[in-house]
């Protein structure tokens, strides 16, 4: 069986936790910031952990992660 390649795309926007869940950043930080509360911001920061729809998905597409 030959190896599997990680799509390198994802393997830059997802990390491991120790229980195995996916950890992604949070979208809608990057500009037209001025219009956006301070509160929506500093949750904006926090990083939180992938969907359960979503997590299968990605982990075939990060073998090794």
């Amino acid at each position: 069986m030959p190896k599997v390649k990680t799509k390198r795309a994802a393997a830059k926007r997802f990390k491991l936790t120790g229980t195995g869940k996916l950890k992604r950043n949070k979208a809608y930080k990057r500009h037209i910031l001025t219009k956006k509360s301070a509160k929506t911001k500093r949750n904006l920061r926090k990083a939180t952990i992938t969907d359960a729809t979503n997590a299968k998905v990605m982990k075939k597409l990060t073998p090794y992660l």
